[in-house]
């Protein structure tokens, strides 16, 4: 019996070893030959490298990158330069990175390709391998950046091609890392933008409604000066893109409690707001600008009492808000033309700035629907995803 059941489970392992064996075959067939499995691998390495070279040309950048470069170009070694100083060197030869800087010149220069024979590459050690170099240009835009320099034992006309068009692929990475940083900023100067608009008109108000307060009732006054003091912390704050609805709204109360002591009862709010779509992440400063332009049109230039209304609904996917007044309102076609593109009006600027941010945020289907007409009042709604890859809260 102890015989019989040994040898099951020498047969149940020779089984299991059996199959394990054609798994693996399956897979390496699966994977293809050497030509297929090269492929893999330099589209990794291409991968790879393209992620260091993303944030820009810089050492910390073309550091990581330089050893996947030369896994491409396949040389001894790789230099990288910014065309005044060695930002990386990776490979055999390191006493030859001093002079990578001076190889650079000419390429930085004309805005050729240059080789360099042994006369102008070798050192004093016979047994030292680089004995050439292939120097290539890189470029964002019309400007010459840097360099890309292969060193080898040869400099044949496989490496040459290869260093030329390893540049040119550099050379694009660059261009979106600039294109990234344009868009980085010109979202600052969005954000900006909008403070800019908030600042001169909210805060001389609030200050000079405040300061009615002090003599008559100053702990009225203590209490608006710190609801004054948060509110222009989370407006002018420098960390992040964005932030929760939550926040957004809990700023808009702030603001709405400064506006209500300066118009009194003039001022009527409603809110109605689903509490599952508070954590839901918003771009900051997007609703809070339509709440500023709805008291504006619905008191400033609005005779008697002005409402305002704030709903932010759940709808499975998406967050829908809208913020309606029912002031003065505007000239529709005014609207549409600053939507589409036309230098807004003074009163514009706010609605045109969150519409632009969440197109390039959530794409072109997710800007403001804007209802208004004369003396018909204004309602901005918009839509957000609750989940959109790239949009979280820092």
């Amino acid at each position: 019996m102890q015989t019989t059941l040994a040898t099951l489970v020498i047969t149940g392992a020779v089984l299991a070893v059996g199959t394990l064996l054609r798994v693996v075959t399956r897979s390496r067939r699966y994977l293809g030959g050497p030509a297929e499995q090269a492929t893999y691998q330099t589209l990794h390495t291409v991968s790879v490298a393209a992620r260091s070279l993303r944030g820009g040309l810089d050492a910390q950048g073309a550091g990581r990158a330089a050893r996947h470069l030369r896994a491409l170009l396949g040389c001894q070694a790789v230099a990288v330069t910014d065309g005044q100083s060695l930002l990386a060197w990776d490979g055999t030869g390191e006493r030859h990175a001093c002079d990578a800087v001076r190889h650079a010149r000419r390429p930085v220069g004309t805005g050729r390709s240059e080789v360099l024979k042994s006369d102008q590459v070798a050192c004093t050690d016979p047994d030292c391998p680089l004995l050439h170099a292939v120097i290539a240009p890189l470029t964002a835009g019309d400007h010459i950046v840097g360099t890309l320099a292969a060193y080898d034992s040869a400099a044949t006309a496989g490496l040459v091609r290869a260093v030329g068009e390893t540049a040119r692929w550099v050379s694009t990475q660059l261009e979106l890392a600039e294109l990234d940083r344009s868009r980085t900023r010109l979202a600052e100067m969005e954000v900006r933008a909008l403070r800019a608009q908030i600042s001169p008109h909210f805060i001389y108000n609030s200050l000079t409604t405040i300061v009615a307060f002090v003599r008559t009732q100053p702990d009225r006054a203590r209490e608006l000066l710190l609801e004054f003091a948060h509110f222009t912390r989370y407006s002018f704050r420098n960390h992040g893109d964005f932030t929760t609805l939550a926040e957004e709204l809990r700023s808009i109360d702030r603001y709405l409690l400064l506006e209500h002591a300066r118009f009194g009862d003039r001022l009527r709010v409603s809110l109605r707001i689903a509490p599952e779509v508070l954590p839901v992440a918003v771009p900051f400063l997007c609703v809070q600008p339509l709440v500023e332009n709805a008291v504006r049109h619905g008191l400033e230039l609005k005779t008697g009492v002005g409402h305002v209304t704030i709903v932010a609904e759940d709808a499975g996917q998406e967050c829908l808000l809208s913020v309606e007044d029912d002031g003065v309102g505007m000239d529709p076609e005014r609207i549409r033309r600053a939507l589409d593109g036309e230098r807004p009006g003074g009163d514009s600027v706010g609605l045109v700035n969150v519409d632009e941010r969440l197109r390039q945020v959530y794409g072109t289907a997710f800007g403001l629907v804007i209802q208004t007409g004369p003396g018909a009042g204004t309602k901005v709604s918009l839509r957000i995803p609750k989940y959109k890859a790239g949009v979280s809260v820092s």
